[in-house]
């Protein structure tokens, strides 16, 4: 697991039918954890706004915001791939913008790889990002910037209920083929479900990894970190099914710690 990942190698992964991990994390010492795992993609979402800094939604996010964010954990990851999405507005700008905006990322921000939210909408904007070299992950799909199109409030939205209808699945192949034509080098189908998820694998030859309402059907899958180890403040009231419980082991320490200075005892670590 110590080979550099490169986006060729995760096009061999479809082939040869072995999974991607992906992450979505926001900070260094996260960045250095999941690094150290072993995983494939780190995906620094447009998220951080609601899920670190307590935002509404994911719009309201700026370049120069997730540029920060970017260069944390460029400086954590020395084998995964780094990705970083678009902040909404410079794909819906036209194609000239999306370029500067994929350059900025690339070289003020460290990543490999961008990621354009509604990206079906713009194919002339993926295909001017390809053509500056810089590799597409193009998300589609029920997505934090394509909701309101489908009369969805993201932010309150469970990913299994909202899941791409049966319905809708040839419009989804028929996006999933016109992005790989337009030259993305992943696709991140947000909430694809159990029956469209399937049919868009099969119908390209690119990686098809997906977040909520994805599954084993998928190539991949892309979990955000905070989530996968329960950490929210949440987690203390309604326990999900996570990976660990941080939120809980946080709260026992951060009062034990609290416990042992109010009572005039040396803390623990401290000299």
């Amino acid at each position: 697991m110590s080979e550099t990942v490169t986006v060729p190698a995760l096009q061999a992964m479809k082939r040869d039918d072995r999974k991607i991990v992906g992450v979505v994390a926001w900070d260094y010492q996260m960045a250095r954890i999941v690094d150290r795992a072993g995983v494939d993609l780190v995906s620094v979402g447009d998220t951080v706004g609601m899920n670190l800094w307590g935002r509404p939604n994911p719009l309201e996010i700026t370049m120069d915001e997730l540029l920060v964010v970017c260069r944390a954990v460029r400086r954590g990851v020395r084998r995964a791939l780094v990705s970083c999405d678009f902040p909404f507005g410079p794909l819906q700008e036209g194609p000239r913008e999306a370029v500067s905006a994929a350059i900025r990322l690339v070289k003020e921000g460290g990543v490999d790889l961008v990621k354009l939210d509604g990206a079906a909408d713009h194919l002339d904007a993926v295909t001017a990002v390809h053509r500056a070299g810089i590799p597409v992950f193009a998300q589609f799909g029920i997505t934090p910037q394509t909701a309101l199109r489908h009369g969805i409030a993201y932010d309150t939205t469970p990913g299994a209920s909202s899941e791409v209808p049966a319905d809708m699945r040839e419009e989804m192949v028929a996006e999933a083929r016109a992005l790989e034509a337009a030259g993305a080098a992943l696709l991140n189908f947000t909430n694809s479900g159990p029956v469209v998820g399937p049919a868009v694998v099969d119908a390209v030859s690119i990686p098809v990894l997906g977040g909520h309402g994805g599954g084993p059907w998928l190539d991949g899958r892309v979990r955000m970190v905070n989530a996968a180890i329960g950490y929210a403040e949440s987690q203390l009231d309604d326990p999900r099914n996570t990976y660990a419980d941080v939120a809980r082991i946080s709260l026992d320490a951060i009062s034990a710690y609290a416990g042992d200075v109010r009572a005039g005892r040396q803390i623990r670590g401290g000299r």
